[in-house]
């Protein structure tokens, strides 16, 4: 397995990962554990380690992950392994400590290379992390002690929250939002680059648009590849980039980003060069179905949530519909649009139910479209709108 150089940190990381999300059992941390299960999870840790994948990444809220690692990780050489837990900050750094220690007891060891502060999504979490005494001090405290090698964060926050993550100094890494489908980290790559912090992808085959099970005309599109492959390449032509997660839920679920670990490792290839033409092809079908125009502007001048009339997510809303009505990923859009109002801080703002009934004029002064936005949400929620989604559960939703 390809391995980069992952930040300050000087481990060398895989370029995947294998997260620890989907092959859990159930959300419920204390909920019993099938046979059955346990031994999908052992074949899982088994193959990804065959295969090279020596990251194993998990958090303390993702319900019986841990647990059901820690029935398999002690057993394994633990040099040859980079194990990471995430545990979100709290208002009270005792507790946060309290919770780590509590992850390390579910893992069954006494320390892990990579610990991150999860789901720093806003300003008062990212303020209980980095706030004198706050959760971040604490980590560092751990890692002085030997609890936790390394220290970093995960977000799905607005890229401004990230930054100041970033640049508040002290994080060794960080864990967010960047692929093909959503570019709008691409400032907070940079500024972790530029402070040699690891920079790890959150998600890139389900959130990056539900790549398990592509519209056919994704599939069409970027072909020769399976819009999967292309979205891994997609990251990792990008030389700040150092991992991605794979969220396996069985063995089976590496195998076709194995194909993209195979062209990357290839001698001389220049990645860039290589994806160019699906990306202008994609380019071109956005241009067509929604206009060159608004393809190549449509984002220009629209606020994050907070600030826009009724907080609606005008940006996430709208980058949505741009995916389902150009490329036909109808499924992915409507999951995403009907977390809103229901994903709490992870999923932040309101849909755009009442986009006709408020008034976005002030909102919409920068904006080239100011006059067809309104249309575009009112449409994107009669489009999308649906059962309502909740996010996935656990002990660090709210």
């Amino acid at each position: 397995m390809l391995t980069r150089r992952f930040g300050r940190t000087d481990l060398k990381m895989p370029i995947l990962s294998c997260g620890g999300m989907r092959y859990q059992q159930s959300w419920v941390a204390s909920a019993d554990v099938s046979n059955e299960s346990q031994s999908n999870v052992q074949a899982t840790i088994t193959h990804a380690l065959e295969l090279g994948i020596t990251h194993i990444e998990t958090a303390r809220g993702y319900g019986t992950s841990e647990k059901q690692l820690g029935q398999i990780l002690p057993k394994l050489p633990r040099d040859k392994m980079i194990v990471q837990t995430k545990v979100a900050p709290l208002a009270k750094p005792e507790q946060f400590e309290n919770d780590v220690m509590d992850s390390l007891n579910r893992l069954q060891l006494p320390w892990v290379d990579l610990l991150s502060l999860h789901g720093v999504n806003n300003e008062a979490v990212l303020d209980w992390a980095l706030r004198p005494g706050g959760c971040l001090e604490r980590a560092l405290d751990m890692k002085s002690r030997g609890i936790a090698r390394h220290i970093g964060f995960s977000s799905h926050a607005p890229t401004d929250v990230i930054v100041a993550g970033i640049q508040d100094g002290r994080f060794d890494y960080v864990n967010l939002h960047y692929y093909w489908a959503f570019q709008n980290n691409a400032r907070a790559v940079r500024q972790a680059a530029a402070r040699d912090m690891g920079v790890f992808i959150i998600s890139p085959s389900d959130k990056g648009g539900h790549l398990y099970n592509p519209p056919p005309k994704l599939v069409e599109l970027t072909a020769p590849f399976s819009p999967m492959v292309f979205n891994d390449l997609w990251c990792l032509c990008h030389s700040e980039v150092h991992t991605l997660s794979i969220g396996a839920k069985l063995p089976s679920d590496f195998d076709e980003h194995m194909k993209a670990v195979e062209i990357v490792t290839q001698s001389g290839l220049d990645l860039r060069s290589l994806i160019a033409p699906i990306e202008a092809r994609l380019q071109t079908e956005l241009e067509r179905a929604l206009g060159k125009d608004w393809a190549n502007t449509w984002f220009h001048g629209l606020s994050e949530w907070q600030t826009m009339p009724g907080q609606i997510n005008a940006l996430e809303i709208l980058r949505l519909y741009n995916m389902a009505k150009a490329f036909d990923m109808f499924e992915y859009a409507r999951s995403r649009y009907n977390l809103l109002e229901n994903g709490g801080h992870w999923f932040p703002g309101r849909n755009a139910a009442e986009a006709d009934k408020v008034d976005l004029t002030s909102a919409l002064t920068q904006s080239p479209h100011a006059r067809l936005i309104p249309k575009r949400l009112t449409e994107a929620h009669q489009l999308l709108s649906g059962t309502q989604q909740n996010r996935l559960q656990s002990e660090e939703s709210t």
